[in-house]
């Protein structure tokens, strides 16, 4: 709610308080300190105060608020009405039938969502309330973060985390650099450099920071955050000195300070404003595909009943027309009755009918809906398989709302760091002239060789290949800006690396440098410290080595190289440089160009990370030359990006290559393993993520996103700066779309392989083009519906440099296109927080990040791969269950309330209940109720193992498949069916004589007995065993407390009859069931009827599954056929493509060949499960048992499974 607050204010301020107090830029006064005068007005402006917001209700807001959320729901609003007609005027029920139930579902929701914002405001307050420290008077001074005003000085400590949007004024290095992690912004765990004003970074204490006079000037806050400009105006001898302020001295809330002792800087944004918090989305109900479904299918019965009332009334005014039947003998009318208007008595009436037949709308489907989503959200957080050892964590569900949902994605939009990846670096080999090292064991300074097949480090390699070789390692311990950060030992006297234990560590900007540099270590050279612009290395003969450092020529991602000069002490000056291997290898002349090159291939392939290293030796006259050039491009105010980028390109030239590295960012466990699982699935697999693209496209290769003969597209700024956005996009669509012919891939094509696939890459600033909005007079309008065009043939998305609100966007984008597909988003740190509000389900993963994202979550779960269960198992399982929930309870409603409306016509459209009030008020609550909910809690149609072994299983359920208008329809005309054949079958035999006589003489006394209330009971019992028997037979999974809850539940029945009818109950004021259940038991004929009627309602559904399993089964059903084949053990065999419709040559090879070397899993080793298989070179399915080849027979074309996944192995 905060957001639309802060929103509301800054719109009433801007058109409200007049026009020329809103500017779009704000003064900040430094220690609130007024500017000296004839400077410029002081204007002190109105900031919201640090106070951060994420609930959505307040207690005084709560039940109004609560209240409209809840009756907004179609199901809610209507019985509320019922209620309220029951209450005014007289009914056939009583109005505890529609109240009591309602109450009950209001008041569980409301619990469970006020229990949930309570947990948020708790979240809130421990963050408003965390202590501070502000400069004031010269003194620090605690405060709760939430009273921090913009102007303020503050002063953060080593790992603590800033609590506002900051500029830095001066820390405790003499350079005025601070090392800072934004890993809860944009997921980066690395450590960044940031500076503090040039002018005030000598203001190292209190009194001297409280001294400073100056004011800055900056944009009104805005989401993007690499994007800031301001400028400080310090006043020095009443003098202003203006000096520009860029991102890099911004300091930005939810970074922590790394590496350095103490920082002073001023808060500029608060609160809500922080861009933090503007990159929030606001929270919103979720709801999700089922609900809009039972919505839909409410309306449908609502128009039914309202149908059904309105003909009831013109009939029982028809049949009134007759004086006689108007106004019968026995029923006079009173006096005012009779003065009645017809209109309103006619209108009485379509209440009273509306009333009497309001049951088949289900109120206690939304209790059992409830119920069932709040007790099936444990089984995920029972769930043994979701523990994570490590963690100590189990999954959490934070929204039992949307279970479901889980069964219904069709796009998955994953973070990468932290997510796919888990955020550590390891070195795992170079190549040095074409031999490769790999770091093994460490002995005395030598190295063991351990991979065999391998060239190791040669103890006695050529001088030339020697000397080559420890260049190589001390370009890579030179070449890099790796910070060392020394920690005390348990003596508190502090080590270097060299003395005894290393308990040293290294820091950077990115972690591949510490990667780097720890692979050296391992390999003999270790870099001790940069000390006086010197850099120390220890070399293998454990002698220091120092080289003076004169330039680095820093990292940018354009030249995708960084390079250092270095002095030696012997005076040789150096230059050595590293980089992506397509911006190093045109820059070589000399060196072993072809060895290397291959070996950087294969690393590449392998979805390692590779670095080329490569050298040239300066003469004095050169580095000359060199400086020149730099401090030329240096001190340039125009341009100077440009200028420097030339010098650069001038000095990194003529260089000797020496080899390469290959590093590698662990992979999570099984992460490649769950993205094929997702994509065989027919899921999209997106990866958005704030990391630079050639990583990024690394990790997709690694993690399978991309295959090796995906094609690749790029939308990136490197290319648009190449030709217009408008002529790249139109590219790309003509090069997808002549590949599909014009037509959208469909679910499967990510599967198949005779066309090729397509991979996209696109970057932050080029979305930011893509998603602007149309200008009037350019045609830019269209390219949100290109860019979406081009998406959907891709089977893989790769997003890089996001900020987190474009995540969101990217997610919305996909959300609003035409096919409204389902998304999850998945994410670990608080830039992935907006994307996980978005999307319809969002999984929070429980990283090193911080627990942000696990907060805002819909779902959280400890790692990656735990997804695909959730997904393929649970979601599968959940939407199974709910749908059969619901459509099963429109059915028995049905079934229920259609003999009431038939009933109408024999009783003169008198309002009649056809059963007794116990009877209409039980049904539901009681004596149908729990079998239901027992089954949508537990019910498994395919053995789990089998759900995670074949994910295209998932596809049978997608679109929600088992909630469309078709299957709908057949459930309610076979409701109708059974209701007609229950009432007509009850009434013909009522009509036969021998029926009443009971063989006995007294026919008359008996046909006395056998009255309307026997009529009605006869239905009602085979109407509550026809709705059970239904259920069992629909129910695959048995266990114990199946059979209890269904004959239970039977018996409980007859138990209640007999008792309600059995006895005179002195409470009631009418005894007209009193022993009617008993007599008719008593007839033999009535036991008869009961049997022969539930058989004919049950019978045409049987005959439809068995006919359509035989002619048109999907994969499920012959999965399950199988399965029961093998008595449960399918799981233990063989892949399941056999069971999807094979192609005809390997049914027609159905016994030869590699299958008779299969064999079965011998029973003696229950604990190995073994799969065999054999891959046809045409058909790419895997050759199976030949039973299981039966079921697929003769069966649609279509599912082809490929390629074998880790997932095929048990």
């Amino acid at each position: 709610m905060g957001m639309d607050f802060s929103t509301l204010r800054t719109l009433i301020s801007r058109y409200c308080v007049g026009e020329e107090n809103w500017v779009d830029s704000r003064t900040i006064y430094i220690g609130h300190k007024e500017p000296p005068p004839g400077t410029e007005a002081f204007i002190q402006q109105r900031y919201p105060d640090n106070r951060i917001v994420s609930s959505k209700y307040t207690f005084w807001n709560f039940i109004p608020k609560n209240m409209f959320e809840q009756f907004r729901r179609v199901a809610n609003f209507y019985f509320l009405i019922i209620f309220l007609i029951q209450l005014i005027i007289d009914t056939p029920t009583s109005p505890i039938t529609s109240g009591l139930p309602l109450f009950f579902v209001i008041t569980v929701t409301a619990i469970k969502q006020g229990y949930e914002d309570w947990l948020r405001h708790k979240a809130d307050n421990s963050v408003n309330q965390c202590p501070v420290h502000v400069v004031q008077h010269g003194k620090v001074v605690r405060k709760q973060s939430r009273k921090l005003r913009v102007g303020d000085v503050v002063s953060v400590k080593e790992d603590e985390t800033f609590p506002c949007d900051l500029i830095l004024l001066s820390t405790s290095r003499e350079d005025g650099t601070c090392f800072v992690t934004t890993a809860s912004l944009d997921g980066e765990s690395s450590h960044k450099t940031y500076y503090a004003v040039q002018d005030t970074k000598a203001y190292n204490t209190e009194k001297e920071v409280d001294s400073i006079h100056a004011t800055i000037e900056c944009e009104q806050p805005q989401p993007d955050l690499y994007k800031f400009v301001g400028r400080i105006n310090i006043y020095m001898d009443n003098e202003p000195v203006a000096r520009p302020l860029g991102s890099e001295n911004l300091l930005l809330r939810g970074a922590t300070l790394k590496n350095t002792e103490y920082i002073y800087a001023v808060a500029i944004y608060t609160g809500m404003e922080t861009k933090m918090a503007l990159n929030y989305q606001s929270k919103s109900q979720k709801r999700s595909a089922v609900e809009k479904s039972m919505n839909a299918y409410l309306v449908v019965y609502l128009c039914i009943l309202i149908g059904k009332s309105i003909i009831n009334t013109i009939m029982k005014y028809a049949w009134q027309a007759d004086p006689n039947r108007d106004e019968p003998w026995y029923n006079q009318r009173t006096e005012s009755e009779r003065q009645r208007h017809i209109v309103i008595r006619a209108f009485t009436d379509f209440l009273a009918f509306m009333v009497l037949f309001n049951y088949i709308i289900p109120v206690s489907m939304y209790v059992t809906v409830e119920m069932q989503k709040f007790l099936g959200s444990y089984f995920i957080m029972w769930d043994d398989e979701m523990f994570d050892e490590e963690l100590g964590e189990r999954a959490v569900v934070n929204t039992s709302d949307l279970n479901e949902e889980l069964g219904q994605v069709e796009y998955v939009f994953t973070d990468k760091t932290g997510t796919l990846t888990e955020n550590n670096m390891e070195f795992i080999e170079c190549c040095v002239d074409g031999h490769v090292y790999v770091p093994h064991i460490i002995c005395n300074g030598q190295v063991m060789p351990g991979a065999g097949g391998m060239d190791m480090i040669d103890t006695s390699p050529g001088p030339g290949a020697r000397e080559h070789e420890e260049l190589f390692f001390r370009a890579l311990c030179l070449c890099h800006t790796v910070q060392v950060k020394e920690e005390e030992t348990v003596d508190g006297i502090k080590h270097g690396i060299h003395q005894g234990k290393s308990t040293s560590f290294y820091i950077s900007s990115s972690p591949d440098e510490v990667a780097l540099v720890e692979g050296m270590k391992r390999l003999g050279f270790t870099y001790l410290r940069l000390k006086d612009s010197h850099m120390e290395i220890l070399n293998r003969e454990d002698e220091i080595e120092r080289f003076e450092l004169l330039e680095v020529l820093t990292f940018d991602s354009v030249r995708r190289r960084m390079s250092v000069i270095v002095r030696a002490s012997s005076g040789e000056l150096y230059l050595f440089c590293k980089g992506a291997d397509s911006s190093i290898f045109p820059r070589v002349i000399s060196g072993k160009v072809d060895q290397v090159k291959a070996r950087v291939e294969h690393n590449a392939v392998e979805g390692l990370r590779t670095l080329c290293v490569a050298y040239r030796p300066l003469s004095p006259e050169q580095y000359q030359e060199v400086c020149n050039l730099l401090n030329g491009a240096k001190l340039a105010l125009q341009d100077r990006d440009k200028r420097l980028a030339e010098a650069y390109d001038l000095i990194e030239k003529d260089l000797i290559l020496l080899g390469a590295t290959a590093v590698e960012d662990r992979l999570q466990d099984k992460a490649a393993d769950t993205i094929e699982s997702m994509h065989k699935a027919g899921m999209k697999v997106w990866v958005l993520t704030g990391d630079k693209m050639e990583t990024a496209a690394a990790t997709c290769y690694a993690s399978k996103l991309f295959r090796r003969n995906t094609q690749i597209l790029e939308l990136t700024t490197k290319r648009t700066e190449e030709q217009s956005l408008h002529d790249v996009l139109f590219d790309l669509s003509r090069t997808v779309l002549r590949q599909h012919g014009g037509m959208t891939r469909d679910n499967f094509s990510g599967l198949s392989s005779d066309c090729t696939d397509y991979g996209l890459i696109i970057d932050g600033a080029t979305l930011s083009a893509v998603m602007r909005p149309a200008q009037e007079d350019s045609n830019s309008g269209n390219y949100k519906e290109i860019f979406l065009e081009i998406c959907r043939n891709c089977s893989a998305v790769l997003c890089c440099r996001m900020a987190p609100l474009q995540k969101a966007q990217i997610v919305k984008l996909i959300k609003a296109s035409k096919e409204h597909p389902i998304t999850l988003a998945v994410g670990d740190g608080a830039n992935d927080v907006s994307m996980i509000l978005e999307a319809h389900v969002g999984i929070g993963i429980m990283g090193k990040e911080g627990r942000q994202a696990v907060r805002n979550s819909d779902y959280a779960i400890p790692k990656f791969k735990h997804l695909k269960k959730m997904l393929l198992v649970h979601g599968h399982y959940y939407y199974i269950r709910i749908s059969e929930l619901v459509q099963y309870f429109f059915y028995k409603n049905v079934c229920f309330i259609f003999p009431q409306f038939l009933y109408q016509f024999f009783c003169g459209f008198s309002q009649q209940p056809l059963y007794d009030t116990a009877y209409l008020t039980l049904y539901n609550i009681s004596f149908t109720s729990l079998p239901i909910l027992l089954y949508s809690l537990i019910e498994q149609h395919i053995n789990m193992d089998i759900l995670k072994k074949d994910p295209s299983l998932y596809r049978d359920i997608a679109k929600n498949s088992l909630l469309r208008w078709p299957i709908f329809i057949y459930w309610t005309v076979l409701g109708v069916y059974d209701a007609i054949v229950m009432f007509f079958g009850a009434y013909f035999l009522f009509d036969n004589t021998t029926f009443t006589s009971n063989g006995q003489l007294m026919t008359t006394n008996t046909q006395m007995m056998f009255g309307n209330w026997t009529f009605g009971t006869l239905v009602f019992t085979v109407l509550v065993f026809t709705v059970t028997f239904k259920l069992a037979l629909d129910t695959h999974y048995w266990t114990w407390i199946n059979h209890f809850v269904i004959w239970g539940s039977l018996i409980f029945f007859v138990i209640f009859s007999l008792l309600w009818g059995g006895i005179i109950w002195p409470f009631l004021n009418y005894q007209r069931m009193y022993y009617v259940f008993m007599q008719m038991l008593s007839s033999g004929p009535a036991w008869f009827s009961i049997v022969l009627l539930i058989t004919a309602s049950l019978l045409p559904d049987v005959l439809k599954k068995v006919i359509w399993r035989a002619l048109w089964p999907s994969t499920t059903e012959r999965i399950q056929n199988a399965d029961k084949l093998y008595k449960g053990q399918l799981s233990e065999f063989s892949p399941l493509a056999a069971l999807h419709a094979p192609n005809k040559a390997s049914s027609q090879r159905r016994g030869s060949g590699p299958q008779r070397n299969i064999q079965n899993p011998r029973r003696s080793e229950p604990l190995t499960k073994k799969i065999m298989f054999t891959r046809w070179r045409e058909t790419r399915n895997y050759s199976t048992f030949s039973p299981l080849l039966r079921f697929a027979d003769g069966s649609k074309q279509g599912h082809a499974y490929t390629g074998a996944g880790p997932d095929t192995s048990v």
